[in-house]
Order: C-alpha cells, then sequence, then structure tokens
C-alpha cells in the first residue's frame, strides 16, 4: 500500500465535526484509526489501483463497469463541489479504500453512491459502513432526496451493507444508468 500525506483544504465547521465523529467512530469499530476526508490530488494513483484491483476481482472489467470510467485515473478531479465529493480511507497514512457521491444523470434530486471499492485487508471492519454514511452525510447535505446506486450480485457482502442502509432493490435500472454490466440496482430516498 502507498503511504499518502495531503493538506485538506478547509472545512466548515459541521463538516469537521461529522469528520471527527466518523474517526472515532472507526477507531472503536475497527480499532485502528481510520481517517476518512475528502480525496486530494496525492491520493488519486493509490485510490486508482485499488478500484481496478477490486474490479478484477469481481470481474468488473472494461466498458459498462464502475473501474472502466476515464475518472478512475484522476478521482480528485472528478468531484468538484457543492454537489459532489469522493472520499478516502486511510489507515496510517496508507489509502484502503474510497467511496463518492455525485449527480446522477445530472439530476439535482437523485444522487449515486459511486465507485465504493476496499483493499481485501480491511473489508469486514466497518469502513465501508463509515465510506458509504459520510456519502450519505453529504448527499443529505448537499440537498439530494435519493440516492441510486448499481452494483454486482456478486458483490454480496456490499449488497448486505446497502440493504441495511435502507436501500432498496429495484427490478431495473434507472433512466440514465452508464454501467451496463452492473446487473443489481437500488435507490434510498435520503
Amino acid at each position: 500500500m502507498d503511504k499518502v500525506y495531503c493538506i485538506i483544504p478547509e472545512f466548515d465547521t459541521s463538516e469537521t465535526a461529522t469528520r471527527e465523529m466518523h474517526v472515532r467512530h472507526a477507531e472503536a469499530i475497527g480499532g485502528m484509526k481510520t481517517v476518512v476526508a475528502p480525496i486530494c490530488p496525492e491520493q488519486d494513483q493509490a485510490m486508482s489501483r485499488i478500484i481496478r484491483s477490486v474490479g478484477r476481482e469481481f470481474g468488473a472489467t472494461g466498458e459498462g463497469f464502475g473501474p472502466g470510467d476515464a475518472e478512475v485515473q484522476h478521482m480528485s478531479r472528478h468531484y468538484p463541489l457543492p454537489h459532489s465529493r469522493y472520499y478516502t480511507a486511510s489507515r496510517g497514512g496508507e489509502v484502503v479504500g474510497g467511496s463518492g457521491i455525485a449527480p446522477f444523470a445530472g439530476s439535482r434530486e437523485t444522487c449515486e453512491l459511486r465507485k465504493l471499492f476496499l483493499l481485501p485487508a480491511v473489508r469486514g471492519q466497518g469502513i465501508g459502513r463509515l465510506l458509504a454514511e459520510t456519502c450519505l452525510a453529504f448527499a443529505r447535505k448537499a440537498g439530494y432526496r435519493y440516492c441510486y446506486l448499481d452494483t454486482l450480485a456478486s458483490m454480496t457482502a456490499a449488497i448486505s451493507l446497502y440493504q441495511s442502509l435502507g436501500f432498496n432493490r429495484l427490478p431495473q435500472p434507472l433512466e440514465g444508468v452508464v454501467h451496463h454490466g452492473c446487473d443489481v440496482w437500488m435507490l434510498k430516498k435520503l
């Protein structure tokens, strides 16, 4: 894993408080300090490797899958404020995963939970939940009313997490979906 250090831009007081709450929560459930913060350019390469590696692990490669998106090379450039954000989770300065929120198909009402990927060594420790909850908190603050996601049926642990967070399965993808390789579609009212 890569050790990455970056300067996080200033946040408003409420977001700082939220970040600190999530860090404490991660320490309690994982036994090791986990820092969740918006991605910075110095983390792009590490996050790209994680996304592509996990994509290969689950057969999500090529066109029609998130790991094949052009944004994966430079995630920090593709999530501008105020309506989107990509977060990384780090332990000991090493990026171990990430997830983001962005408008779904240009909507201001529906966002998409995007690219929640974790290294195998940190799965099952609450980091995926921590990232998802952080993203959903940002989505609410940004004014979204719904959150959409698509995934693969083979990602059973992720699907269980999403269901525990209140996502419900849809019979088909929403109009405007770009990942045609996915076979599970979910929506949550925020």
